[in-house]
């Protein structure tokens, strides 16, 4: 199974322990404050912003929390700028890695990152050194539980979608350029969906298992645990 979809695999059966953890909630709050600063504070001109609150709902954030964040965002109230940082690197096996990174301390978010790359067998490379193994592309994940697969087929084709993958045995991941993933969304959500997102797919994939898949899986769980840490890329298969 691909990298990408089994880590979307394994965040979907974390997310109950984050939201309880409080991580999910820090790790939304901060999306939806940068989205507002750069885009303005009404989702419906704002996409971005859009899809931080869908999440943030979809986690049964609070609507006050999400109220907050918005006007820490328009600056109604007090709050923390935030950098966008993107960290690229290796893990176990020369594994392409990219981190997304909203940070109000450059400097630590470095260390911290550099340390979670060394101790799991990887190294923190320099800007541009994998980004060109990824390419952007929306990301629609649906249970299996709803549809099946040669229905989904007949919608995603319909609705422009570029492809299904169905390695994980829990969820469909549909894959739509990033300019068609709202347009296949509307379809999809006539089934249910579970997320959608602009993500970075590999282009290519390296194969590991044993120690150094499992060395690979500890380096991703670290990485998405901090609160800095918005998403991580990566192109292995187990």
């Amino acid at each position: 199974m691909s990298g990408h979809s089994r880590w979307a695999g394994i965040k979907h059966k974390k997310a109950a322990v984050d939201a309880q953890r409080g991580k999910i909630f820090t790790k939304l709050i901060r999306e939806i404050t940068v989205a507002v600063r750069h885009s303005g504070e009404n989702p419906e001109a704002n996409p971005r912003l859009r899809k931080a609150i869908e999440e943030a709902k979809s986690y049964n954030m609070p609507s006050d929390n999400i109220k907050r964040a918005v006007q820490r965002g328009t600056g109604e109230l007090p709050g923390v700028t935030y950098e966008e940082c993107i960290y690229e690197g290796y893990g176990p096996g020369g594994v392409a890695v990219m981190v997304k990174v909203l940070t109000d301390n450059k400097n630590r978010i470095t260390s911290e990152v550099r340390k979670i790359f060394s101790k799991n067998g990887g190294s923190l490379g320099e800007a541009g050194c994998v980004n060109w193994m990824f390419s952007p592309k929306g990301l629609i994940s649906i249970s299996k539980k709803r549809i099946g697969e040669e229905n989904l087929m007949t919608l995603a084709l319909q609705s422009c979608a570029e492809d299904i993958q169905s390695d994980d045995e829990n969820f469909y991941q549909i894959i739509t350029s990033p300019g068609d993933l709202e347009k296949v969304k509307k379809t999809m959500e006539k089934i249910g969906i579970e997320k959608s997102e602009i993500t970075m797919m590999p282009k290519t994939y390296i194969k590991l298992d044993g120690d150094p898949a499992e060395q690979m899986l500890r380096l991703m769980n670290e990485l998405d645990d901090n609160d800095d840490v918005q998403a991580v890329f990566a192109n292995f298969e187990i």
